[in-house]
């Protein structure tokens, strides 16, 4: 099971056939998303739009049931917006303990704080903890791989109940680019059948995020 529903931005390239910078978080290690290298950060948005609708037409990697993916045109986003791209200030936590993240069904996920990401957003300072799965970091395409859930007051409303998740790459530096339009629903949110890591309260945000996936209507 290669887990966890994601993707990577700047003019370049568009892997529509699985992403070898991004991964999902579900029950399957192993899923893996398109992605995209542009320069136009609106235009990286609306790339990893398509690649992701693509994705879930395709009935080799879409998590939809058969009855959902038969008329499946696009999933529902919010409008690209760059206020929701954020760089954030990463406080790398080498010696955090690795610990099991519960999911929607009874398997537990072993993750490890990776690192803890500061950033502003709508006018509210942000903290969220970054994560990094123990079992992916053993195979070569993952060993840098991030995963970052997140709540915020659309759950339930505009957006799934369950929150969102965001991959992520580490960087060089000690800053990492969070975009919040590149946010996708855990698999989970279209099929019960799927295991998916249950987002840590602490990971909750001060106010709405009107970026990247909504929730899904049949």
């Amino acid at each position: 099971m290669k887990k966890y529903p994601g993707f990577c931005l700047l003019a370049v390239i568009l892997l529509v056939t699985g992403c070898k910078d991004g991964k999902r978080y579900h029950h399957e290690q192993g899923q893996k998303a398109s992605m995209v290298e542009i320069t136009n950060p609106v235009a990286e948005v609306i790339a990893f739009q398509k690649a992701l609708n693509a994705e879930y037409k395709d009935p080799d990697t879409s998590p939809l049931p058969d009855r959902y993916r038969k008329d499946f045109e696009g999933l529902d986003y919010f409008e690209p917006d760059p206020t929701y791209r954020v760089v954030a200030f990463l406080e790398r936590t080498p010696e955090a303990v690795p610990f099991l993240m519960p999911t929607t069904t009874e398997r537990m996920s072993t993750e490890v704080v990776f690192g803890i990401a500061r950033f502003s957003l709508n006018g509210q300072t942000e903290i969220l903890e970054v994560y990094q799965n123990k079992e992916l970091i053993l195979e070569e395409e993952y060993t840098n791989y991030l995963f970052l859930p997140f709540l915020d007051d659309t759950n339930g409303k505009e957006s799934y109940t369950g929150g969102r998740y965001i991959d992520l790459r580490i960087p060089e530096g000690d800053s990492i680019v969070i975009d919040f339009n590149k946010a996708y629903n855990p698999y989970c949110a279209y099929n019960k059948k799927y295991s998916c890591p249950v987002v840590p309260p602490v990971n909750r945000l001060h106010s709405p995020v009107k970026a990247g996936v909504k929730a899904f209507k049949p």
